[in-house]
């Protein structure tokens, strides 16, 4: 059986996602480009950690990660990806409105549960088989996983920038005391990939 790994970029206070989320905006005040240059710009030089974060056989996001909506689905939207998204796996979409599933190109298939974190990761692991599963984010997706102790794996892509924010998606808000163990790290002039196991 596969594990449970979380992989998220952050800045180096914490934020994965600013306030004020909208179609133009999918990380709202945060800056995007900074955020996620090692990823794009540099992806030549982070090219493993890139090909681990959707090295899965079913992946958990929360509804601000696939939409900006926050009521109501608006159904003509399939998400921030285009019609190829890059999971190519069932993805389980975390939200409080149902919703039919959406098939897109490239195998991925967006399936929305409303019965909460755990029940998404139960069709996450029956469905990834003997696959890892990826719990692909906001930030406070993966603290909901954390603060049930449900992630083997974290990693976490530290961009070397201080956002200033006061308000958005913060990594461990939330989480309560949790032991970590310090399993790699690596970096490039653009981000600091830090890999942490449970105890």
């Amino acid at each position: 059986m596969g594990i449970v790994t979380a992989d998220i970029a952050i800045t180096l206070d914490g934020f994965g996602a600013g306030a004020g989320q909208c179609l133009e905006r999918p990380f709202g005040d945060l800056d995007e480009n900074r955020l996620h240059s090692w990823m794009f710009d540099h992806r030549d030089d982070n090219a493993a950690e890139v090909e681990a974060i959707v090295d899965a056989g079913a992946f958990v996001m929360g509804r601000n990660m696939f939409s900006p909506g926050r009521g109501e689905w608006d159904l003509d939207w399939s998400g921030w990806w285009g019609d190829d998204p890059p999971y190519h796996a069932p993805v389980y979409v975390l939200t409080h409105y149902e919703r039919e599933p959406v098939e897109m190109e490239g195998g991925t298939t967006f399936h929305f549960v409303t019965d909460g974190p755990e029940a998404a990761l139960g069709l996450a692991r029956a469905a990834a088989g003997d696959r890892n599963v990826a719990i692909a984010g906001g930030a406070s997706t993966i603290n909901a996983y954390l603060a049930i102790d449900a992630i083997d794996e974290l990693r976490l892509h530290v961009t070397p920038f201080v956002s200033g924010l006061t308000e958005g998606s913060r990594m461990f808000d939330g989480v309560p005391a949790l032991g970590l163990v310090a399993a790699g790290a690596r970096h490039t002039p653009h981000v600091t990939h830090l890999t942490y196991r449970r105890t």
